[in-house]
């Protein structure tokens, strides 16, 4: 009995502690050595077998997303992605999808059923260290049309915040 009283009072607690944790690993990374610096470049082919280089988005707001499909939260986001390069997209954003699957497959797989309409790249362990290493998904910055990162966040996302860091970053209607 003494031990569902200890249980009882703990178990409250250490539940607190992990989604205080969880929230916050969600929220804006400030603190970040990459965040008001310039984004590192990279030249990859998409799934479309076109060249994608960071350096020619300059002048557009970069939305970049590190995530892969066996990452729950990064599908989820997908479609909204979908939504905001079809919204903004003629303001001067500009989605870019890095996926860090092993296997081009899936990706591919994904991308047609979730109707991409951004561009598509494979990443690589060498692609996630010039972002700081990406060590879980998602992993979304938002780059301004200077080519410096503004925002970076880990993990899953209020839509409304990201939504909100796009709009300050791009052009007044």
């Amino acid at each position: 009995m003494r031990y569902a009283k200890v249980f009882a009072v703990c178990m409250p607690v250490a539940l607190l502690l992990v989604c205080h944790s969880a929230c916050l690993a969600a929220q804006t990374v400030a603190s970040s050595s990459l965040v008001n610096r310039r984004a590192p470049d990279f030249r990859r082919q998409s799934l479309r077998h076109r060249t994608i280089s960071l350096k020619d988005y300059r002048g557009k707001v970069v939305l970049l997303d590190f995530w892969a499909t066996w990452c729950g939260p990064c599908l989820t986001e997908l479609p909204r992605f979908v939504a905001w390069q079809r919204q903004y997209g003629p303001r001067g954003l500009q989605v870019i999808a890095i996926s860090m699957d092993d296997d081009a497959q899936p990706v591919r797989l994904a991308a047609q059923k979730y109707a991409l309409n951004f561009p598509v790249i494979m990443g690589d362990a060498k692609l996630g260290e010039l972002y700081g290493g990406i060590l879980g998904l998602p992993v979304t910055f938002i780059i301004d049309a200077k080519g410096t990162i503004r925002f970076e966040h880990q993990g899953i996302v209020k839509p409304e915040a990201l939504q909100n860091e796009i709009q300050e970053l791009l052009p007044p209607r």
